[in-house]
């Protein structure tokens, strides 16, 4: 095909064939053009115009001026001013020299047109020229760029053996970029081995290109190789060799090769640049390391590299997930007092980092900051934000920031990620209908919804009942030619557990299977609940057994489930058990096992053994929590055993555990069947607990149990008139009331 087009140039609609025409021209238009071109104050749009009006006002242009000019804008990369030229050339019947046809095949070249600059240069060798190796490097780039690598090897092989033109290393280099740049590096090391062979050594150039590629790759140790090779043929590495590979190691994960190679390049006085910091930087960003990347910038500064916008992002991402917003705000200013402009995607990074610490405020003034600058917002800058507003639960404010984009034609254009940041908002407030409004937007758009969209929407209409529309949904998923994921089989399982569609759910796990997806610990444990909420604990037993069957094993949560459900019914021995299986296991109890065993014993009567395992459960180094004392006191309770109660109420505040207000309930419960000289105010929190009904008919309760000469009307007012002003009363406070108007109640201390 080369061949072909090299010996048959045809005509195309950027140019038509030309015959030569000769005559002199005026010495003052070429000297003005000419003068206008010089450096350093080149007026090129300047030189083009002058040219126009003398073509325009029919003043004779000679073939040396336009020839001169074409040269002359091309060299100075104004390409389309120069092919303009050209084609006003063949329009006067103005035959281009050799100069001028190579700079047209760089204007195609610059067009990313390599087939029509193959056609110029096959009209260049039907003119009689000779291609130099520039022009036949131009084609190569021309097509490398492209990525018609083939095309280019194939010009590559033609100009070689059939123009007598041999490669250069320059050539070499080119099409070793090219099949880089296409993954194809065993094709690229092909021809390195070829270059040795054919006495047009590689260069420094080539090694760089080669260790690149195969960094890209993620092949650093392949890359370090080429690097030792290099050194063995004499060929030193400079900063841009060095840094390749010290970013692969870096974002392949292997920060220590990286600095080793680091400490390298110092001790051959080889200074790092920019590059080579931010990449050492942004690895450390990413293992949490920030004050040795804080460090790393400083060191920077002190050796004189000043660090770009690129560095900050790095090192203000990192300060962001180290939960560092402060400091990051912090860089973001001295970003701003250096000079340094940020970019749309600096300023996204601190959206993004503003808006998950719940900072909406500050993130919209960086908004705010970029329009001042003349930097526009993004797509990805309002879907960050539509993120942070919907996660902060204020998703009318996300809504009506929606509504503003959208109907801002000088807006940006709104992708899926947008509309899905309000559908997931709204559906996780259970705001289906509307969130199926903005799905109807979405596809009036002409956009088209993916896997989250519908996984989000099938899920919620699943959690509200609406299993018609949730099929829907599906159908809508599967005509667009998008295929379930393991997500969307979750959503599905746990939205048919809610409605009890149990058989519908275990089909779904054999569908997974079918699928080729393998169902998770999460799909199973989601059936295996609801089964034991419904009393179906043989159903949950085998599906704990086809967990262990599969590759999917059961985990702490499935044994949880389980131990809870089958104590629940008082089948104990059964109970122990799951325990010592999950034991046998490798699985080891954790706060919730503890707490559902200690809980069902305590109800089950078996104080002894739930009193073992607290002990246990504490030596394990796991604390109770207020769940955990609640049942035990409720156990004790109901057997009258004072002196445990008593023993559990110092526990309770010696280790300092937080009541709820289950547990204060209990506590003041159990105070009216202790001892009168029990200091209610020790055991209670000294921040308090809001009070709820239960917990106020408790105290109350409690107080007329203690004396018979309490007039309970007149607290209950208090109660009512405080509780209509949507007012939380705290436990201590009330006592503290009461006391003081009831001292004969003994209720504080003294």
């Amino acid at each position: 095909m080369i061949r072909k087009a090299l010996h048959s140039p045809r005509p195309n609609s950027y140019f038509k064939l030309f015959s030569s025409y000769s005559s002199s021209s005026p010495l003052d238009l070429e000297i003005q053009l000419r003068s206008l071109c010089e450096k350093p104050n080149s007026q090129f749009s300047e030189a083009f115009s002058l040219f126009n009006r003398a073509i325009e006002s029919e003043r004779f242009v000679s073939a040396s001026t336009c020839n001169f000019l074409v040269h002359a804008l091309t060299r100075s990369r104004n390409y389309d001013l120069s092919f303009s030229v050209y084609e006003k050339m063949t329009h006067l019947r103005i035959f281009p020299n050799f100069i001028s046809l190579s700079c047209l095949i760089a204007c195609f070249v610059d067009a990313r047109k390599p087939k029509f600059a193959l056609g110029v240069l096959g009209l260049v060798l039907k003119r009689g020229y000779k291609a130099n190796a520039l022009v036949r490097n131009l084609v190569l780039k021309g097509f490398c760029r492209n990525g018609e690598v083939e095309m280019a090897r194939e010009f590559f092989d033609v100009m070689r053996s059939y123009y007598s033109l041999p490669p250069d290393v320059a050539s070499y280099n080119l099409i070793i970029n090219g099949l880089c740049k296409v993954k194809k590096l065993k094709e690229a090391l092909e021809l390195l081995v070829q270059m040795e062979v054919s006495g047009c050594p590689p260069n420094l150039v080539t090694y760089t290109i080669l260790m690149d590629g195969f960094v890209r790759d993620g092949r650093a140790d392949e890359a370090f190789d080429l690097l030792k090779e290099m050194i063995e043929f004499d060929l030193e590495a400079d900063v841009v060799a060095y840094t390749t590979l010290i970013s692969g190691f870096c974002n392949e994960g292997n920060f220590d090769r990286g600095y080793k190679l680091f400490d390298e390049m110092l001790r051959k006085g080889i200074a790092p640049n920019v590059v080579t910091y931010s990449g050492l930087i942004h690895q450390l960003c990413k293992m949490g390391k920030l004050i040795e990347a804080t460090e790393m910038l400083n060191e920077m500064t002190r050796r004189g590299v000043k660090p770009d916008v690129v560095t900050y992002t790095s090192l203000l991402d990192g300060l962001f997930k180290g939960e560092k917003a402060a400091k990051a705000k912090e860089i973001f200013d001295v970003i701003l007092e250096s000079g340094e402009e940020p970019t749309t995607v600096t300023c996204n990074v601190m959206i993004n980092g503003l808006c998950k610490e719940g900072l909406i405020g500050d993130a919209f003034k960086i908004v705010e900051m970029m329009v001042e600058k003349g930097l526009k917002p993004d797509v990805v800058t309002y879907n960050t934000l539509l993120m942070g507003l919907c996660l902060d639960e204020r998703v009318d404010e996300a809504i009506k920031l929606f509504g503003s984009i959208s109907k801002d034609e000088n807006s940006v254009a709104l992708d899926v990620i947008t509309f899905n940041m309000i559908i997931m908002g709204l559906c996780k407030e259970g705001r289906v209908n509307e969130a199926v409004e903005i799905y109807d937007m979405m596809v009036r758009r002409g956009l088209v919804g993916n896997l989250v969209t519908y996984n989000t929407l099938i899920g919620a209409s699943l959690q509200m009942g609406m299993m018609n529309k949730a099929m829907e949904f599906r159908k809508h998923m599967l005509d667009i030619g998008l295929v379930p994921n393991a997500v969307t089989y979750s959503v599905m399982i746990n939205g048919f557990c809610m409605m009890r569609f149990l058989s519908i759910a275990k089909g779904l796990v054999c569908k997974m299977r079918a699928s080729g997806i393998i169902p998770s610990a999460i799909d199973y444990n989601t059936i295996m609940a609801s089964l034991c909420i419904e009393g179906s604990l043989e159903q949950a037993r085998k599906l704990l057994q086809e967990m262990r069957n599969s590759n999917q094993g059961p985990n702490i949560v499935s044994y949880n489930t389980l131990i809870d459900a089958t104590l629940r019914e008082g089948d104990i021995s059964s109970g122990r058990e799951l325990v010592m299986e999950m034991l046998n296991s490798g699985l080891e109890p954790d706060t919730f096992t503890y707490s559902t065993i200690i809980n069902r014993f305590s109800k089950l009567g078996l104080l002894d053994d739930a009193k073992r395992v607290l002990e246990k459960m504490v030596s394990s180094g796991l604390k109770p929590d207020a769940f955990v004392y609640d049942s035990l006191l409720k156990g004790y309770y109901s057997k009258g055993e004072t002196k445990e109660i008593i023993d559990l109420f110092h526990q309770i505040a010696n280790k300092g555990v937080a009541l709820d207000q289950v547990l204060t309930n209990t506590i003041l419960m159990c105070v009216c069947h202790c001892s009168e000289d029990v200091d209610v105010m020790e055991i209670l929190p000294h921040k308090g607990v809001a009070l709820d009904q239960v917990l106020t008919n408790t105290i109350l309760m409690c107080i007329c149990h203690c004396s018979e000469d309490v007039d309970v009307m007149e607290i209950l007012p208090t109660f009512s008139q405080e509780a209509s002003k949507g007012k939380n009363i705290l436990s201590n406070e009330l006592l503290a009331k009461l006391d003081k108007s009831f001292p004969r109640l003994g209720l504080c201390a003294g």
